[in-house]
């Protein structure tokens, strides 16, 4: 083991839509479908296989609603998803622990907030070289520090730094829950501010930071944005409004998690658990993918 590692935190429900709407559907014998979570395997076994990958977590939603969802009427919810996608959270959970992966299943809190937690607690370690957080979520951008905690799209293979959270949204990270606060975040049920787009979000935020640093008065901006005045005015109404929105877009780091970092080290699947689950799902082929066991435990 290297004296110095990385830490690579997965959002498990990410990877359970994506692999939903890009993996081909797939029925067991029972007519069920489990592409996603033959999906979930794949990509799970792709991210093992890397040579730095050596402490990992994945996290799930393991109910849709959350505290949240107290706080908002508007929040996401379960409704409108398709059972087929319902059905197999319990299923990429399974997946997961049958790899020999430290699973943090969330129900009072969000995956995003175990994600958030985890890399609080786990990037001060100084045996820790960077937390990688697995997951193109926006919302995580607001975790990222300099390079030592980072976001990886392993979609599109794009991972971004403090640098590239300024890149894409113009923002520090620290400013990303008042970012989606003004814009809005169409995933998580937030409908921001009336009038407030990217542009005039990143540019006033850039220069303030935080949405009550914002003069409500526009003529005292000393950043030039379309239509300042009005978007101030809209601010003052809205401002509670756009406090709660902030609330609701800012992660928990507070989540009780129970695993220390040794806990994390990947040490093997479990050989038991992943025949069990490949035979409901009737896909042998991820045994033999498998280059690490896990030693039982001594009797």
């Amino acid at each position: 083991m290297k004296e110095r590692f990385k830490v690579h935190l997965v959002d498990g429900t990410y990877e359970l839509f994506r692999s939903y709407f890009g993996a081909p559907s797939s029925l067991d014998a029972n007519g069920r479908e489990v592409g996603a979570t033959r999906g979930f395997l794949r990509t799970l076994t792709v991210l093992l296989r890397e040579p730095d990958v050596t402490h990992v977590a994945c996290a799930f939603d393991h109910v849709v609603e959350s505290f949240r969802n107290d706080l908002f009427d508007g929040y996401k919810t379960g409704e409108g998803l398709e059972p087929e996608i319902l059905a197999q959270f319990p299923l990429v959970e399974r997946a997961a622990v049958a790899m020999g992966v430290v699973v943090w299943p969330m129900v009072e809190f969000e995956a995003d907030d175990a994600l958030a937690a985890g890399a609080a607690r786990f990037s001060p370690d100084p045996r820790v070289e960077q937390v990688v957080l697995c997951t193109p979520d926006k919302d995580l951008a607001q975790c990222v520090e300099g390079e030592r905690v980072v976001c990886l799209d392993r979609a599109r293979r794009v991972q971004r730094g403090e640098d590239g959270v300024m890149e894409k949204f113009g923002v520090l990270p620290t400013s990303i829950p008042d970012y989606l606060a003004l814009v809005g975040d169409t995933a998580d049920g937030i409908p921001g501010i009336k009038g407030w787009g990217a542009k005039s979000a990143s540019t006033v935020l850039a220069r303030y930071g935080h949405l009550e640093i914002i003069p409500t008065d526009a003529s005292r901006w000393d950043v030039k944005v379309r239509s300042a005045a009005k978007l101030a005015e809209r601010l003052t109404l809205e401002r509670e409004d756009a406090l709660l929105y902030r609330k609701l877009a800012t992660l928990r780091v507070d989540v009780p998690l129970e695993e220390d970092l040794d806990d994390l080290e990947w040490r093997g699947a479990r050989r038991d658990l992943l025949e069990r689950l490949c035979h409901e799902i009737d896909d042998q082929t991820f045994v033999d993918r498998v280059d690490q066991w896990r030693s039982s435990p001594p009797a």
